[in-house]
């Protein structure tokens, strides 16, 4: 439905025919390893190429023999929800030497292998990297050996390598995210509201010690999610005398009726001496000034360990076959490249420049240059770490600014894991600014009503971690109490807006800047996030809230599938939610590795029905018998679920029964994930920040007026940046009838299921394949743009 504006390049022109490929997984283990082995593997698979499992990573490699073995399409079936990695990964002295290498060079070439994936962190990375600079050299070797002719010298003469980082650590610099950090962040969020019950019945202090040795994006980022009232991290020293103001801090929690206190600490946390910090160290402390019942709880290998998250799922499987393309088109004079993310775009990079920047961070760490640090480590981290500081201390009232403004917070639409983050976020950021922050319960309707009161610091405390809308919200729109909301407006003296909410929150803020003509009142700024399950808001990649649906989505599909392969040869079809954006079911079912999604913005029809019944067919030919559909709830008004289902049903007779299962409200309850509190924290810090610059700016005459289109905007994420667009620009992209973006970028992903599926399509790779430089960000950037 969307013309691009440039000619798509497909990449059907580039075979892999009479190429190999071998992937292996090195170094420690992280989740969503698996799902990419699986998606090189298929895409690999289906651009004709063999691929070869290279078992226990580098040993395997250097052992040869039965470590090395061409696999075939079902060899990946049933791993993508399976944490660690099926093919191994150890640690490897041998590959170091370079009698080693030789050897695993003689492996690879008997088989023809010369083009490498390597899963892994940069250690393992950096080891490729030398294994392709050595090659011409170790062939040449093993033909004066007598070991491979000069025949095979010269038509082997280039190893390709393309490299995807999986760690948990998020250490690597380049990416915005490694395979692996969302899960890792999954476990520490499960324990940490585990651990908040008991603390909150115990009143007591929990120390809370979190993996990364070298690098402190899980502990940043667990500590901004769950509110934690104080974090140490390698990169960002507490200042001398930390001991002192830490334990003010705690008391002050205690003295405000905050019932328990979280500290966390990284494995790796240093003071400004470069002296470890340790969990012991803190409790002890704790427990000397100021008595408090104190526990340390070290997470260890949890970490690593359980299902990988939808995110990292989808993550893996557009980085492996990303990866795939790239060894396709890679050349003797292309650099040898790892295969990143920023914001939301696949994009590759020289493996050496991130190793050496890698490298850089540690190198500033211990000279003591932890600024420098910090802003190696890229806008996202920066960006996490200014939002903490922001966020977890409250300056005391006589420090604060006074402004005299008055802003109310409100959510609307149907509720969306992550709001209560977004609410506190604002309201902490809001009183920093020194403004008077008021709650509105119940949405626009309550508005009306005069429900509304004002919010403090405390009031917020412990709220990121809550599912659902605590404030309440409505789906009713303001047009018909619009009277009634100016009243409330001018009673209360409410200088801006800011609106937490989906399609609702959208139209809601039309409505009220439609009505300016006629009410003065609504002449003031107002700021919407969207926040909304269905991810169907104009203006913005991602909402808050989405995320978590689709975790949901994902677990409830790893357990029914579960049950189709106990069961054999049975197809389940399973509707989502979503209204007419079918974001929902086509990325659930990128991420429970599904058969088929129908969707709304892709119309099918009786024919699509009928191949995808015949590849059912056919798949249960095969050893892996059973199948999995996922349906928007709106794809199509007459093949409903149940048309489906009967027409599956009737058509599969005597091949594979049928079963039906409506997800319904399931997706939009539950704990927020990780990804969604802390989207909806940093969005809404930075949309609080937007209201008291446009405050400043209207402020005139002892009076607040803003008339303008870009007094009334949306921030939502494009791409790899943070933006606010007026709501009025919005609307030519935007499709009232069907509530939903008129272009999404996720329908670019739409082939990358199909082909995972074992489907033919032709996908379009006009955005990738260019090479580019890791960025060195001025400290400016990480306020304007990045998540």
């Amino acid at each position: 439905r969307s013309t691009m504006d440039h000619q798509p390049k497909f990449f059907e022109n580039l075979s892999g025919s009479g190429k190999a490929i071998g992937v292996l997984t090195s170094g420690g283990d992280a989740q969503g390893m698996n799902a990419a082995v699986r998606a090189v593997v298929r895409m690999g698979i289906y651009v004709k190429a063999k691929v070869y499992f290279v078992y226990e990573g580098y040993q395997g490699m250097v052992d040869g023999g039965d470590n090395i073995v061409e696999v075939s399409w079902e060899s990946v079936s049933s791993i993508l929800q399976v944490g660690g990695t099926v093919i191994g990964s150890a640690r490897c002295k041998a590959f170091r030497t370079r009698e080693g290498r030789l050897q695993a060079a003689y492996n690879l070439v008997k088989r023809g292998i010369t083009n490498l994936c390597v899963i892994g962190g940069d250690g393992s990375l950096t080891g490729a990297n030398l294994f392709r600079e050595e090659w011409s050299g170790l062939l040449e070797e093993l033909a004066q050996k007598g070991k491979i002719d000069e025949e095979a010298v010269k038509k082997y003469a280039y190893l390709n390598i393309v490299g995807m980082v999986g760690s948990i650590d998020n250490d690597f610099c380049g990416t915005d995210m490694t395979i692996g950090t969302d899960s890792a962040l999954h476990r520490i969020i499960e324990v940490v509201d585990a651990i908040m019950t008991t603390a909150q019945s115990h009143q007591r202090t929990f120390v809370l010690e979190v993996m990364g040795r070298h690098c402190g994006y899980l502990a940043l980022v667990s500590a901004l999610a769950c509110g934690a009232d104080w974090v140490f991290i390698p990169e960002y020293p507490p200042e001398e005398g930390w001991e002192d103001s830490m334990c003010v801090k705690l008391s002050e929690n205690r003295a405000r009726k905050k019932r328990l206190n979280i500290i966390i600490v990284a494995e790796g946390a240093i003071d400004c001496h470069n002296k470890a910090i340790t969990s012991e160290k803190v409790k002890d402390l704790v427990v000397q000034r100021l008595g408090f019942d104190t526990r340390v709880t070290i997470l260890g290998h949890v970490q690593r360990g359980g299902t990988p998250s939808a995110f990292d799922r989808i993550l893996a499987s557009r980085m492996g076959v990303e990866a795939v393309l790239a060894l396709l088109e890679a050349t003797p004079d292309t650099p040898a490249c790892v295969v990143s993310l920023s914001g939301n775009q696949a994009i590759r990079l020289p493996l050496m420049e991130c190793v050496q920047m890698t490298q850089e961070v540690q190198k500033a760490m211990d000279e003591g240059r932890f600024v420098e640090a910090v802003r190696l480590r890229g806008r996202s981290f920066e960006n996490n770490l200014n939002t903490y500081k922001l966020l977890s201390h409250k300056r005391p009232d006589a420090e604060l600014p006074k402004t005299n403004f008055n802003v109310a917070v409100l959510n609307v639409g149907a509720p969306a894991a992550g709001m209560n983050a977004a609410v506190r976020a604002a309201v902490r950021v809001g009183i920093t600014e020194g403004h008077k922050m008021f709650a509105v319960i119940d949405g626009f309707e309550g508005f009306a009503r005069g429900k509304i009161k004002e919010i403090s610091w405390g009031d917020v405390g412990g709220w990121t971690g809550q599912g659902g809308s605590i404030l309440g919200t409505k789906r009713t729109l303001p047009a018909k109490y619009l009277e009634k909301i100016a009243d409330q407006m001018r009673t209360n003296n409410i200088n801006a807006l800011m609106v937490i909410g989906g399609f609702e929150a959208y139209l809601g803020l039309l409505e009220l800047s439609a009505a300016r003509e006629k009410y003065d009142e609504f002449c003031v700024p107002m700021v919407m996030v969207p926040a909304t399950v269905s991810n169907n808001v104009p203006g913005s990649d991602f909402s808050i809230g989405a995320d978590t649906a689709l975790n949901t989505i994902t677990d409830t599909c790893d357990r029914i599938k579960q049950s189709a392969s106990g069961t054999k040869r049975r197809v389940f079809i399973i509707e989502t939610m979503g209204g007419y954006c079918g974001y929902l079911a086509n990325m659930g079912a990128l991420a429970a590795g599904a058969d088929a999604a129908y969707i709304f913005e892709e119309q099918f029809d009786i024919r699509e029905l009928q191949a995808n019944v015949e590849h059912l067919t056919e798949k249960m030919k095969t050893s892996i018998q059973r199948g999995l559909v996922l349906r928007n709830e709106n794809s199509n008004e007459n093949y409903t679920t149940d048309f489906i289902y009967q027409l599956y049903s009737e058509e599969g007779k005597g091949v594979f029964d049928c079963r039906k299962n409506v997800l319904g409200h399931m997706q939009q309850g539950g704990a927020p994930s990780p990804f969604d509190r802390n989207f909806g924290t940093k969005i809404s810090a930075k949309a609080m920040q937007w209201i008291s610059k446009k405050l400043k700016e209207t402020y005139r005459k002892g009076k607040v007026f803003a008339n303008t289109d870009d007094s009334v905007c949306l921030l939502g994420m494009r791409r790899r940046n943070l933006v606010f667009q007026p709501v009025a620009e919005l609307k030519n992209e935007t499709d009232f009838v069907h509530r939903i973006p008129k272009e999404q970028w996720w329908l670019k992903l739409r082939p990358l299921m199909k082909i995972l599926a074992k489907y033919k399509t032709s996908y379009d790779v006009s955005d990738s394949g260019q090479l580019e430089h890791v960025a060195m960000h001025s400290p400016k950037e990480a306020e304007t743009g990045a998540i």
